[in-house]
This record gives structure tokens, C-alpha cells and sequence, in this order.
């Protein structure tokens, strides 16, 4: 072990040389080039595009709108800067040999064309710029954590229209249904929901979310309770959407997307500043959808509404407004378990027609959710910021009939049917940033401070109203789906109430720049936890902290960077009363530990990201249950593996983007000795994402075609290790024609029809087309 560490140190530090050497030769006898591009209104412009003319050197400028050309030989040239909807710049410029010389240059731009950039989406699929992920404005490079952030351009190249389909662009990351209805992600060994929106605590666990008021989403990985606290991220991390915001140009655009399985899908995205000062913005994004199942029974209809407003008061106080109402009326997948004597260890040997239901679709949900968002900004001074934010999400279940079957043979199962509702669970949460730079001494500061407080009510938890199973059936036989009428004769009410909780947290996180390539991160939160007295639930108060740390340093100045981190997360439970003695067992919140370095890289003038790293998670504390039912709190879990994320724009209109996932995560203790050393339950081993797209750039610009694929090991469906989801690969493709005013897209999922099913067992749709054209106002 000590050899392999000596021979990692000794290529970390050739490499680091070998860049320093590539670097002292880049500045002798030779001139450079350097500037930023801004648009008319004096916002960086990024992704532009520029060549040196009759020359081979092109850059595209970052988020910031910088550019740089080194080792150019002394001569006049001709720079040439085009971004579309922009008129292209020429510019001539005389380089010196070891001379910098720099440019700031100006693009311009008229209603109509800019428009077209902010609606269609422009926008890099390469930038991770984000105030989010370290709630402060910190570079991909200067950040310890990994992270995915998947824009809006690359979910219409997709044709997107679920989640499902956005959230296989993250390396690693898999989509599962929960029976209740809602979406979860699966990540380096553990499951989290959505939960959070635009930074702060939403859900779908019942309700699921609509893209149309997407702007991008940011997939953090690795525990990260000590900025987002236990409500918001798993122990394998945060999903948090971004929702479009307004912006100064008046702009429309409506979609409509058709497809298999009756899909019927209508959106619609309108913006326009409502004062002559644009100092008042409205924007307003629509969805209307409706399909059928890919089974014989089912269907899925919503409609979701999210009105958007920016005021802005003055030149340091800023008001951002969003609400997004969403409604829906469908069915939920069937939940199948399996009898250990059942001789099934994959759902690929159930005899059942794979588009076969056993459950008629009145038995169907009904849910709503209803979230608002307020934020003001406040410039405190050039350095410090001040941000208050108000956010509530409410969640309705009128009501949801979830489905269960019992696999006893390949061919036998015995059927059952619950249903939940009225339910209602309410978030609101007050949170209070303050940002800021300093210095001490040499050392230059990121800083942040912020307190949240957090309410959760909700009138049911973990009751229901439900069913034994109500028959057995042969699925080789012409059996009838079970309808509604049936299972409401026999269903008895069981309820369970929950006490309404309040949480109170304030952390702190300071990135120190040693220099302007070694920075650390220091990160630590405290939160106070309190639950009410709920019928027979115990009222109970706890403490958690949280620290994380990170350490970053370029080995290549804002090109390429080694780091390394410990995050931390944990979960909140209530106390437990021991069946031997009658005494209450005060449970610790349950902590995952991960360590974990990489390196990064954005490079070749911004036309190549990479980011791999080895990460360990280690979980001490989790609850288990002895023989006599009392509760003990040792149980030991490591999930450990390897992140690999990569995307590149070798030559205009060529884009790569490309992950792969290796994750071993284990039960080490638990209650049954002989489940010790297995794999955890819906852990896949190996996750692999590949989409690239070529689009026209010159004859046939706007014409293009995307081609896609993703594999998913075999995981278990139980720790006991003995049924399994087979692995999967899935092909997908698109062709689509984009002009200022209209665009046209045609997308093929599944292409070799695959049989497959998620982490949780729910199987997915076999080949189907969509087809979506969009009109731009």
C-alpha cells in the first residue's frame, strides 16, 4: 500500500511538473491573446464562439465571457467573433512576441434575435456555473464536491418529457418509481427523491414534477447534509431543479409533442417585461399532458401551471417570485414482491405478458402539489450579499390506489390493493444567506452564513387504508383485471397520525484561497430537531452536527485540479420503546461518512470537462432489530466506487457527453448474521451514459441528429442477494431541424425494444416515438 501511494505521488507530481514546464515554454517567444466578450446590455457572454481567421486557433469563451489564445507567433490577425442571434465581430489584432495583448469587445444584438438565445436555449451543455451547489458562487474547479448539471438544451435535443429520461445524462445516476406515485434517483449505493428546488426543500414522493419549468438540473453527489440538511439529501446526495426565470425580452414559444401510447402533450413558455424601465419581468411556463400506459391498463394526465415575476427596487435590492401549481390523475405501477420459495430470481422468468396488467386503471390517484417561492436580494456592499427566502410545498392526496402483487411461482400470484388519502403533507421553510469576500493577511475568503427554519405538518404517516390480499390467480389463464368496485367493498381504515415537526439549523462555510491555486473549504451546520406528541408517536428533540471539509488545488490554472473531501449527512429518528424492559431507546441521528479525491479538468479552451473521482461512504450507527424486538444501533454499511463524467465539444456542433459509475456497497453488521458481506438492495454495480449529437453547421445549419445509449448492471431487488434485476443496455436516437422561428424533432426510444425493469422491479416501455414541433414568437 505505501509503494502504490509513493508511485501516486511521484505521477501526480511528474504531471504537475510536466504542466509547469508546458506553461514556462507557452510564454517564451511568443505573444498571447486574452480578452472577454459582453453582449449589448454588458452581461458576460459565454459559449461564443472565435477564431484566429486562416489559422488553426478557436476558443469558445466561459461563463464569464473570457477568452485566451497562447503561444501565438508575433504577427496582425484577424480575431472573428459569431454567436448565433448575435451579428459576428471582426477584429484586428497585433500580437508582440511576450506580450499579452487583451481585448474587450461588444456583441450586438436586436430584440428579435435575442429572443431566439434565450428561449431556445443557447446555453453550453459544458457550463456547471451554479449559486447552488456550494450556495455560494464557487467554479466547478475551485469546488471539493462532484456534481452533474444537466441543462435545457440537452432535454430538447432528447425530446425529454419526464424526469426519468433527464436524469440518466448524470453518471451513475437511475430512475425508480415509487409506488406512491413520486420519483427517486439512485446514486452511488443509496435512493434520494427530488428534493429540493432551486435550493431549498420541495418533494415528490407522491406527486412527481413536470420539465416544462426546468431550466437545468443539478445532481450533487456524495452526502451533503451540512449545507442542505437530513429533509433534503440522501446519503448519496441532492437533486435540485432549477425553474426558469424571467428575463428583459418579450418571447414565446409553444411545444407540442405526440407520440406512442397516445401521448398528447402540450407546453408553453411566454415572457415580457411589464414596464418600459424593465424593471418588472413576468414569465409563465404551461404543461398539458396525457398518455396511456404501455400496459394494457393505465394512464397518466397533468397539468401544471408556474408563473414567474422579477421586481427589480433598485440597483442593490432584488425580488424574484415563482409558483408552480401541478395536478394529476393517474395510475401507479404495481409493487410485486416474492416468495423465497417461489423458485423466481428475476422478473424475467414470470410468465405473465410483459404489457399484461392485473389491475384495472380505475384504480387510479388523484394528487396535486402546490409550491411558492420568494426571494429578496440584497447588495449589502460590493463584497456581501444578504439573500432571504421564503418557500412552501404542499402536497395533496385525494386519493391513490397503489397496487401490490405476491409472486408464489412463476405463474401464480396473489393480488392486493391499498388505497391512501386524504392526505396532506405541508413544508414551509424561512432561510437567511449572507455572502461574502474578504481578506486576512494573504489569504483571500469565500464566505457563508445561513439559518433556516423549517416546519412540517402533515395529517397521516404510514397508515393507510388497505387490504389482505384479495385472491390468487394463474397469469397463464384469461384472468380479469381487478376493478374498483371490488376493492373499495372490502378495504377497512387504518390511520396513523404523525406530529408536526420544526427544525432549526445554522451552518457556516469558508473558502480559504492559500493562493490562487490552493484553496480549502471548511463547513460545519447544526441543526435542532423537534416533533410533537402525535396520539401513541413520542414527542422527541435532538441535536445533529455536521461538518464537511475540502481541499482544492490546480495543478493547471483554471484548467485542471486535484481534490479531495469529507462530507457528511445524516437522518433523524425517534425514539423506540425496548419490548424486554418497556424503557425508551433514545436513537443518535444515523451518519454516513465519505472521503473521497479526484481530479478536474476543463481544458482545450473550454471544449473539454471531465471530472473522475473514488469516493468511500461509510455508515456506523444505522438501527437494527434483535430477536426479542428490542432495538440496537450498530449497523455497519460502506459504499465505496468510482465517478467518471466527461463532455466535449471537439469541433463545432459536435457535443459528447459520456459517464460511467462503479459502486460496491455492502452490509457489513446487521441483525441476521448471514446477510453480513451482501450487497445492498438496489445498488447497481456499473452505470454507463453515453448521448452525442452533431448539428449542421453550415448548408443544413440547424439540421441535426443525436444518438444515445445507457447500461444498468444487474442489482438486488433484497439483501438477502437472492432476486436480482437483470442488467439492461437501451438505445436511443433523434433527428431534429432547428430554425429562428420553428423546430422540429423526432425522437426513438428504446430502439431494439428491450425488456427491462428499474431498480424497484417496475418494467419500462418498449420501443416508442415521439415527435415535437415548436413554434418561437
Amino acid at each position: 500500500m505505501k509503494y502504490l501511494k509513493l508511485k501516486t505521488f511521484r505521477f501526480l507530481f511528474s504531471i504537475s511538473m510536466l504542466f509547469s514546464a508546458i506553461s514556462m515554454f507557452s510564454q517564451q517567444n511568443h505573444g498571447k491573446i486574452k480578452g472577454i466578450i459582453t453582449t449589448s446590455d454588458g452581461a458576460p457572454a459565454a459559449d461564443v464562439n472565435i477564431i484566429l481567421k486562416k489559422t488553426k486557433y478557436g476558443a469558445v469563451t466561459n461563463d464569464e465571457g473570457n477568452f485566451e489564445f497562447n503561444r501565438v507567433a508575433a504577427n496582425t490577425y484577424t480575431l472573428q467573433v459569431s454567436l448565433t442571434g448575435y451579428e459576428t465581430l471582426e477584429q484586428e489584432v497585433n500580437v508582440s512576441e511576450n506580450e499579452t495583448t487583451t481585448l474587450n469587445l461588444q456583441l450586438k444584438v436586436s430584440n428579435k434575435e435575442l429572443q431566439e438565445v434565450v428561449i431556445s436555449g443557447k446555453k453550453s451543455i459544458m457550463s456547471k456555473k451554479t449559486d447552488y451547489v456550494a450556495r455560494m458562487p464557487l467554479a466547478n474547479l475551485e469546488n471539493p464536491q462532484v456534481y452533474s448539471v444537466i441543462h435545457k438544451e440537452l432535454l430538447l435535443e432528447q425530446v425529454a418529457v419526464n424526469i426519468e429520461t433527464a436524469i440518466r445524462n448524470s453518471a451513475g445516476a437511475v430512475p425508480v418509481s415509487y409506488p406512491s406515485g413520486g420519483i427517486g434517483i439512485g446514486f452511488r449505493g443509496f435512493t434520494v427523491g427530488v428534493n429540493a428546488r432551486n435550493g431549498m426543500e420541495t418533494v415528490t414522493g407522491r406527486s412527481s414534477i413536470d420539465l416544462s419549468n426546468v431550466e437545468r438540473i443539478e445532481v450533487m453527489k456524495g452526502p451533503s447534509g451540512t449545507l442542505f440538511g437530513s429533509s433534503v439529501s440522501s446519503f448519496g446526495g441532492v437533486v435540485n431543479l432549477v425553474t426558469k426565470k424571467p428575463f428583459e425580452t418579450t418571447a414565446s414559444e409553444v411545444t407540442y409533442t405526440g407520440g406512442s401510447f397516445g401521448l398528447n402533450r402540450l407546453t408553453a413558455d411566454v415572457n415580457t417585461p411589464l414596464n418600459k424601465e424593465k424593471t418588472v419581468l413576468f414569465r409563465i411556463n404551461l404543461a398539458v399532458n396525457n398518455e396511456k400506459s404501455f400496459l394494457d391498463y393505465g394512464f397518466n394526465k397533468s397539468l401544471a401551471v408556474a408563473p414567474s415575476l422579477t421586481f427589480k427596487a433598485n440597483d442593490k435590492l432584488t425580488f424574484n417570485f415563482d409558483a408552480e401549481l401541478y395536478n394529476s390523475n393517474n395510475t401507479r405501477r404495481t409493487y410485486n414482491t416474492y416468495d423465497a420459495a417461489s423458485g423466481i430470481n428475476n422478473p424475467e422468468q414470470l410468465k405473465i405478458d410483459y404489457k399484461k396488467s392485473m389491475f384495472h386503471d380505475d384504480n387510479d390517484a388523484k394528487t396535486s402539489a402546490t409550491k411558492i417561492f420568494a426571494q429578496a436580494e440584497y447588495e449589502i456592499s460590493e463584497n456581501w450579499k444578504s439573500t432571504t427566502i421564503f418557500s412552501f410545498v404542499g402536497e395533496d392526496v385525494e386519493r391513490s390506489y397503489q397496487s401490490y402483487a405476491n409472486w408464489t411461482s412463476p405463474t401464480n400470484a396473489s393480488r392486493r390493493v391499498g388505497l391512501w388519502g386524504p392526505i396532506f403533507n405541508n413544508y414551509t421553510n424561512l432561510q437567511e444567506n449572507i455572502n461574502g469576500q474578504f481578506s486576512t493577511w494573504i489569504f483571500k475568503h469565500k464566505f457563508l452564513a445561513g439559518i433556516n427554519l423549517r416546519k412540517y405538518e402533515s395529517n397521516f404517516s404510514g397508515g393507510r387504508t388497505a387490504t389482505t390480499y384479495l385472491d390468487n390467480i394463474d397469469v397463464t389463464t384469461n384472468f380479469a383485471p381487478i376493478r374498483r368496485k371490488a376493492v373499495d367493498a372490502v378495504l377497512t381504515v387504518t390511520t396513523s397520525p404523525v406530529g408536526d415537526q420544526e427544525t432549526f439549523s445554522a451552518y457556516v462555510c469558508d473558502v480559504i484561497n492559500f493562493t490562487d491555486r490552493l484553496s480549502a473549504m471548511l463547513s460545519l451546520r447544526f441543526d435542532n430537531f423537534n416533533r410533537e406528541q402525535a396520539g401513541t408517536t413520542t414527542a422527541f428533540h435532538q441535536n445533529a452536527l455536521s461538518p464537511k471539509f475540502g481541499l482544492v488545488y490546480e495543478i493547471v490554472k483554471d484548467q485542471v485540479s486535484i481534490f479531495g473531501n469529507y462530507m457528511n449527512g445524516f437522518q433523524n429518528y425517534a425514539p423506540v420503546t425496548q419490548p424486554s424492559s418497556g424503557e425508551i431507546f433514545v436513537l443518535d441521528p444515523v451518519y454516513a461518512n465519505q472521503y473521497e479525491g479526484g481530479i478536474k479538468a476543463e481544458t482545450f479552451n473550454k471544449k473539454l470537462s471531465a471530472t473522475a473521482s473514488y469516493y468511500n461512504i461509510t455508515i456506523d450507527n444505522g438501527t437494527r432489530t434483535l430477536a426479542n424486538g428490542d432495538n440496537m444501533q450498530d449497523v455497519k454499511q460502506k459504499s465505496k466506487g468510482v465517478d467518471f463524467e466527461l463532455i466535449a465539444k471537439p469541433i463545432n456542433g459536435l457535443s459528447i457527453i459520456a459517464g460511467y459509475a462503479y459502486n460496491d456497497n455492502r452490509i457489513l453488521k446487521a441483525t441476521n448474521t448471514a446477510l453480513e458481506g451482501n450487497k445492498a438492495a438496489s445498488s447497481p454495480e456499473n452505470v454507463v451514459n453515453f448521448w452525442t449529437t452533431y448539428t449542421f453547421q453550415n448548408k443544413f445549419k440547424g439540421l441535426g441528429a443525436g444518438l444515445g445509449a445507457n447500461y444498468v448492471d444487474d442489482n438486488y431487488f433484497t439483501v438477502d442477494n437472492t432476486f436480482y434485476m437483470p442488467s439492461y443496455m437501451i438505445y436511443n436516437a433523434t433527428v431534429f431541424y432547428d430554425q429562428p422561428n420553428w423546430r422540429v424533432g423526432v425522437k426513438l426510444n428504446n430502439i431494439t425494444n428491450e425488456k427491462y425493469w428499474d431498480i424497484w422491479g417496475a418494467s419500462q416501455a418498449p420501443t416508442n416515438l415521439l415527435v415535437s414541433l415548436s413554434l418561437k414568437f
